[in-house]
Protein backbone atom coordinates (compact mmCIF):
# COMPACT_ATOMS: atom_id res chain seq x y z
CA UNK A 1 0.00 0.00 0.00
CA UNK A 2 1.44 3.36 -1.06
CA UNK A 3 1.16 5.85 1.23
CA UNK A 4 0.25 9.43 -0.24
CA UNK A 5 0.83 12.62 1.20
CA UNK A 6 -2.56 14.00 2.77
CA UNK A 7 -2.98 17.36 0.95
CA UNK A 8 -5.24 19.43 2.72
CA UNK A 9 -8.66 20.68 0.73
CA UNK A 10 -10.16 24.45 1.32
CA UNK A 11 -13.04 24.77 0.58
CA UNK A 12 -14.18 27.46 -1.99
CA UNK A 13 -15.71 30.99 -0.57
CA UNK A 14 -19.37 31.96 -1.53
CA UNK A 15 -20.04 34.24 -3.83
CA UNK A 16 -20.20 37.64 -2.21
CA UNK A 17 -18.50 36.63 0.83
CA UNK A 18 -14.49 38.13 1.35
CA UNK A 19 -12.34 35.48 1.69
CA UNK A 20 -11.30 34.60 5.03
CA UNK A 21 -7.67 36.43 6.20
CA UNK A 22 -6.17 35.20 9.31
CA UNK A 23 -4.03 36.98 11.43
CA UNK A 24 -4.17 40.87 10.15
CA UNK A 25 -7.01 40.53 7.90
CA UNK A 26 -9.63 41.95 11.00
CA UNK A 27 -7.71 45.17 11.04
CA UNK A 28 -7.21 45.46 7.28
CA UNK A 29 -10.99 44.97 7.08
CA UNK A 30 -11.37 47.73 10.18
CA UNK A 31 -9.17 50.42 8.18
CA UNK A 32 -10.98 49.47 4.80
CA UNK A 33 -14.26 50.78 7.07
CA UNK A 34 -12.66 53.71 7.98
CA UNK A 35 -11.16 54.64 4.76
CA UNK A 36 -15.07 54.16 2.89
CA UNK A 37 -16.90 56.03 6.09
CA UNK A 38 -13.81 59.00 5.47
CA UNK A 39 -14.87 58.73 1.91
CA UNK A 40 -18.69 58.67 2.01
CA UNK A 41 -18.43 61.74 4.48
CA UNK A 42 -16.37 63.72 1.98
CA UNK A 43 -18.61 63.39 -0.95
CA UNK A 44 -21.23 64.46 1.24
CA UNK A 45 -19.53 67.61 1.71
CA UNK A 46 -18.86 67.70 -1.05
CA UNK A 47 -22.50 67.51 -2.29
CA UNK A 48 -23.87 69.50 0.40
CA UNK A 49 -20.90 72.42 -0.14
CA UNK A 50 -22.01 73.15 -3.91
CA UNK A 51 -25.59 73.23 -2.83
CA UNK A 52 -24.92 75.83 -0.39
CA UNK A 53 -22.91 77.73 -2.90
CA UNK A 54 -25.81 77.27 -5.51
CA UNK A 55 -28.05 78.66 -2.80
CA UNK A 56 -25.60 81.74 -1.49
CA UNK A 57 -25.63 82.35 -5.39
CA UNK A 58 -28.99 82.65 -6.23
CA UNK A 59 -30.06 84.66 -2.88
CA UNK A 60 -27.34 87.08 -4.01
CA UNK A 61 -29.31 87.75 -7.35
CA UNK A 62 -32.74 87.59 -5.51
CA UNK A 63 -31.50 90.50 -3.44
CA UNK A 64 -30.11 92.65 -6.90
CA UNK A 65 -33.09 92.03 -8.09
CA UNK A 66 -34.96 93.47 -4.89
CA UNK A 67 -32.27 96.36 -4.46
CA UNK A 68 -33.17 97.14 -8.75
CA UNK A 69 -36.52 97.02 -8.11
CA UNK A 70 -36.25 99.24 -5.14
CA UNK A 71 -34.46 101.66 -7.02
CA UNK A 72 -36.38 101.94 -9.90
CA UNK A 73 -39.36 103.06 -7.19
CA UNK A 74 -36.97 105.68 -5.59
CA UNK A 75 -36.48 107.41 -8.58
CA UNK A 76 -39.54 107.58 -10.22
CA UNK A 77 -38.57 105.08 -13.36
CA UNK A 78 -42.24 105.17 -13.88
CA UNK A 79 -43.04 107.47 -16.84
CA UNK A 80 -46.00 109.25 -15.24
CA UNK A 81 -44.14 109.60 -12.24
CA UNK A 82 -41.16 110.62 -13.79
CA UNK A 83 -42.86 114.02 -15.44
CA UNK A 84 -44.19 114.59 -11.75
CA UNK A 85 -40.84 114.89 -10.38
CA UNK A 86 -39.21 116.72 -13.38
CA UNK A 87 -42.34 119.57 -13.03
CA UNK A 88 -41.74 119.34 -8.98
CA UNK A 89 -37.80 120.72 -10.36
CA UNK A 90 -38.55 122.81 -12.63
CA UNK A 91 -41.00 124.82 -10.15
CA UNK A 92 -38.57 124.61 -7.47
CA UNK A 93 -35.18 126.63 -10.01
CA UNK A 94 -38.48 128.96 -11.10
CA UNK A 95 -38.94 130.24 -7.54
CA UNK A 96 -35.21 130.70 -6.74
CA UNK A 97 -34.82 132.05 -9.83
CA UNK A 98 -37.79 134.79 -9.33
CA UNK A 99 -35.98 135.30 -5.46
CA UNK A 100 -32.40 135.72 -7.08
CA UNK A 101 -33.80 138.16 -9.52
CA UNK A 102 -35.72 140.11 -6.52
CA UNK A 103 -32.62 140.09 -4.53
CA UNK A 104 -30.25 140.96 -7.17
CA UNK A 105 -32.24 143.93 -9.17
CA UNK A 106 -31.95 145.26 -5.22
CA UNK A 107 -28.68 145.10 -4.91
CA UNK A 108 -28.01 146.84 -7.80
CA UNK A 109 -30.25 149.73 -7.00
CA UNK A 110 -28.66 150.30 -4.19
CA UNK A 111 -25.27 150.35 -5.76
CA UNK A 112 -25.75 152.96 -7.62
CA UNK A 113 -22.75 155.02 -6.83
CA UNK A 114 -21.80 153.15 -4.44
CA UNK A 115 -20.27 149.88 -5.33
CA UNK A 116 -19.91 147.82 -8.65
CA UNK A 117 -22.46 145.88 -9.48
CA UNK A 118 -21.34 144.68 -12.70
CA UNK A 119 -20.59 141.19 -11.95
CA UNK A 120 -24.20 140.95 -10.34
CA UNK A 121 -26.07 142.41 -13.83
CA UNK A 122 -24.48 140.21 -15.61
CA UNK A 123 -25.50 136.76 -13.60
CA UNK A 124 -29.17 138.26 -12.88
CA UNK A 125 -29.08 139.31 -17.52
CA UNK A 126 -28.37 135.45 -17.87
CA UNK A 127 -30.91 134.25 -14.66
CA UNK A 128 -33.93 135.94 -16.44
CA UNK A 129 -34.41 133.47 -18.79
CA UNK A 130 -34.72 130.95 -16.77
CA UNK A 131 -37.57 129.33 -17.94
CA UNK A 132 -35.20 127.94 -21.17
CA UNK A 133 -32.96 126.67 -19.04
CA UNK A 134 -32.44 123.09 -17.50
CA UNK A 135 -33.49 123.54 -14.00
CA UNK A 136 -29.52 122.14 -12.99
CA UNK A 137 -28.36 125.29 -14.91
CA UNK A 138 -31.04 127.46 -13.41
CA UNK A 139 -29.73 126.60 -10.03
CA UNK A 140 -25.66 126.71 -10.65
CA UNK A 141 -26.69 130.58 -11.89
CA UNK A 142 -29.14 131.02 -8.92
CA UNK A 143 -25.72 130.40 -6.58
CA UNK A 144 -23.51 132.75 -8.30
CA UNK A 145 -26.13 135.38 -8.13
CA UNK A 146 -26.55 134.96 -4.58
CA UNK A 147 -22.98 135.22 -3.75
CA UNK A 148 -22.27 138.13 -5.91
CA UNK A 149 -25.40 140.10 -3.86
CA UNK A 150 -23.39 139.49 -0.96
CA UNK A 151 -20.34 140.92 -2.77
CA UNK A 152 -22.10 144.40 -3.72
CA UNK A 153 -23.87 144.53 -0.29
CA UNK A 154 -20.81 144.05 1.37
CA UNK A 155 -19.62 147.04 -0.86
CA UNK A 156 -22.50 149.18 -0.15
CA UNK A 157 -22.20 148.51 3.45
CA UNK A 158 -18.42 149.74 3.50
CA UNK A 159 -19.70 152.85 1.44
CA UNK A 160 -21.90 153.61 3.76
CA UNK A 161 -19.58 153.74 6.89
CA UNK A 162 -16.79 155.81 4.98
CA UNK A 163 -19.54 158.43 3.87
CA UNK A 164 -20.69 158.37 7.49
CA UNK A 165 -17.17 159.18 8.86
CA UNK A 166 -16.87 161.84 6.59
CA UNK A 167 -20.04 163.57 7.04
CA UNK A 168 -19.31 162.54 10.77
CA UNK A 169 -15.90 164.68 9.96
CA UNK A 170 -17.67 167.65 7.84
CA UNK A 171 -19.93 168.12 10.70
CA UNK A 172 -17.11 168.78 13.40
CA UNK A 173 -15.07 170.93 11.08
CA UNK A 174 -18.05 172.80 10.51
CA UNK A 175 -18.99 173.37 14.04
CA UNK A 176 -15.88 173.95 14.66
CA UNK A 177 -15.46 176.94 12.49
CA UNK A 178 -18.37 178.42 13.26
CA UNK A 179 -17.62 178.43 17.00
CA UNK A 180 -14.51 179.83 15.88
CA UNK A 181 -16.58 182.51 13.73
CA UNK A 182 -18.94 183.47 16.29
CA UNK A 183 -15.57 184.10 18.99
CA UNK A 184 -14.08 186.54 16.55
CA UNK A 185 -17.52 188.28 16.15
CA UNK A 186 -17.67 188.74 19.69
CA UNK A 187 -14.74 189.94 20.01
CA UNK A 188 -15.17 192.62 17.20
CA UNK A 189 -18.04 193.81 19.16
CA UNK A 190 -15.88 193.77 22.22
CA UNK A 191 -13.00 195.64 20.58
CA UNK A 192 -14.21 197.68 17.74
CA UNK A 193 -12.69 197.68 14.38
CA UNK A 194 -9.73 200.43 14.46
CA UNK A 195 -11.75 201.82 10.70
CA UNK A 196 -14.66 202.57 13.01
CA UNK A 197 -12.86 203.54 16.03
CA UNK A 198 -12.66 207.67 16.71
CA UNK A 199 -8.78 208.70 15.91
CA UNK A 200 -7.34 209.14 19.40
CA UNK A 201 -5.75 213.25 18.92
CA UNK A 202 -1.97 213.15 20.50
CA UNK A 203 -1.77 216.38 22.67
CA UNK A 204 -0.56 219.65 21.44
CA UNK A 205 3.89 220.36 21.84
CA UNK A 206 2.92 223.39 23.12
CA UNK A 207 -0.37 223.54 24.97
CA UNK A 208 -2.43 227.02 25.29
CA UNK A 209 -2.38 228.08 29.15
CA UNK A 210 -5.81 226.59 29.51
CA UNK A 211 -4.75 223.27 28.39
CA UNK A 212 -2.00 223.37 30.18
CA UNK A 213 -4.40 224.01 33.41
CA UNK A 214 -6.38 221.18 32.20
CA UNK A 215 -3.05 218.67 31.98
CA UNK A 216 -2.52 219.32 35.42
CA UNK A 217 -5.60 219.18 36.63
CA UNK A 218 -6.79 215.74 34.50
CA UNK A 219 -3.74 214.03 36.08
CA UNK A 220 -3.96 215.16 40.05
CA UNK A 221 -7.98 215.06 40.14
CA UNK A 222 -8.51 211.81 37.56
CA UNK A 223 -5.72 209.80 36.99
CA UNK A 224 -5.81 210.84 33.36
CA UNK A 225 -2.30 210.94 31.80
CA UNK A 226 -1.08 212.69 27.88
CA UNK A 227 -3.64 209.93 25.59
CA UNK A 228 -6.64 211.50 27.40
CA UNK A 229 -5.19 214.94 27.35
CA UNK A 230 -4.77 215.08 23.35
CA UNK A 231 -8.40 213.73 23.12
CA UNK A 232 -9.38 216.80 25.69
CA UNK A 233 -7.77 218.76 23.23
CA UNK A 234 -9.18 217.47 20.40
CA UNK A 235 -12.68 217.64 21.66
CA UNK A 236 -12.73 221.31 23.12
CA UNK A 237 -11.23 222.53 19.67
CA UNK A 238 -13.73 221.37 18.01
CA UNK A 239 -16.24 222.64 20.37
CA UNK A 240 -15.43 226.11 21.42
CA UNK A 241 -11.24 226.33 19.93
CA UNK A 242 -10.81 226.87 23.96
CA UNK A 243 -12.26 230.09 24.46
CA UNK A 244 -13.58 230.99 27.34
CA UNK A 245 -15.85 233.57 25.80
CA UNK A 246 -17.17 231.23 22.93
CA UNK A 247 -21.24 230.66 23.31
CA UNK A 248 -23.73 230.08 20.46
CA UNK A 249 -27.16 230.62 19.51
CA UNK A 250 -28.45 227.58 21.39
CA UNK A 251 -27.17 228.87 24.92
CA UNK A 252 -24.02 226.77 25.07
CA UNK A 253 -21.25 228.87 26.93
CA UNK A 254 -17.33 228.75 27.57
CA UNK A 255 -14.35 225.92 26.79
CA UNK A 256 -16.70 223.02 27.19
CA UNK A 257 -19.78 224.85 25.77
CA UNK A 258 -22.24 224.40 28.79
CA UNK A 259 -25.76 224.01 28.17
CA UNK A 260 -26.60 226.55 29.64
CA UNK A 261 -23.36 228.51 30.60
CA UNK A 262 -24.47 229.18 33.91
CA UNK A 263 -24.77 225.34 34.97
CA UNK A 264 -20.83 225.95 35.10
CA UNK A 265 -21.66 228.27 38.62
CA UNK A 266 -21.31 224.74 40.85
CA UNK A 267 -17.68 224.97 39.76
CA UNK A 268 -17.24 228.94 40.66
CA UNK A 269 -19.05 232.39 40.70
CA UNK A 270 -16.54 233.11 38.20
CA UNK A 271 -17.43 231.03 35.54
CA UNK A 272 -18.49 233.35 32.48
CA UNK A 273 -14.33 234.77 32.65
CA UNK A 274 -12.33 231.90 34.56
CA UNK A 275 -10.74 229.17 32.09
CA UNK A 276 -10.12 227.17 35.09
CA UNK A 277 -13.57 227.50 36.72
CA UNK A 278 -14.83 226.08 32.91
CA UNK A 279 -12.50 223.30 32.80
CA UNK A 280 -13.38 222.19 36.43
CA UNK A 281 -17.09 221.66 35.67
CA UNK A 282 -16.01 220.38 31.95
CA UNK A 283 -13.87 217.65 33.34
CA UNK A 284 -16.25 216.62 36.00
CA UNK A 285 -19.06 216.41 33.46
CA UNK A 286 -17.12 214.29 30.69
CA UNK A 287 -16.03 211.64 33.83
CA UNK A 288 -19.53 211.74 35.02
CA UNK A 289 -20.83 211.56 31.48
CA UNK A 290 -18.58 209.25 29.28
CA UNK A 291 -15.68 208.15 32.24
CA UNK A 292 -13.04 209.48 30.08
CA UNK A 293 -11.66 212.17 27.51
CA UNK A 294 -11.73 210.15 24.44
CA UNK A 295 -15.09 208.58 24.61
CA UNK A 296 -16.57 211.55 25.04
CA UNK A 297 -14.14 212.78 21.80
CA UNK A 298 -15.92 209.15 20.21
CA UNK A 299 -19.34 210.24 20.98
CA UNK A 300 -18.63 213.68 19.32
CA UNK A 301 -17.55 212.60 16.06
CA UNK A 302 -20.01 209.89 15.81
CA UNK A 303 -22.98 212.42 16.51
CA UNK A 304 -21.26 215.59 16.18
CA UNK A 305 -22.03 216.51 20.08
CA UNK A 306 -20.52 214.95 23.63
Amino acid sequence: MTNKPETSTTAAPEPGTAPERTGAGPRLASRWRIVLAAGAVLALGATAGTGLMVRTAVEQQEERVAETAALAASVDLDASQLDTHAGILTARAAQAAEQALSGGDAAIAAASGKADAGQLAASVAALRSFELLAPERVFALVDATEAQIAAVQAGIVEFDRIAAERAAADRAAAEQAAAEQAAAEAAARQAPDSADAPSIPAPPADPSEAQAIARELMASQYGWGDDQFGCLVALWSAESGWNVYAGNASGAYGIPQALPGSKMATAGADWETSARTQIIWGLGYIAARYGTPCAAWGNFEANGWY
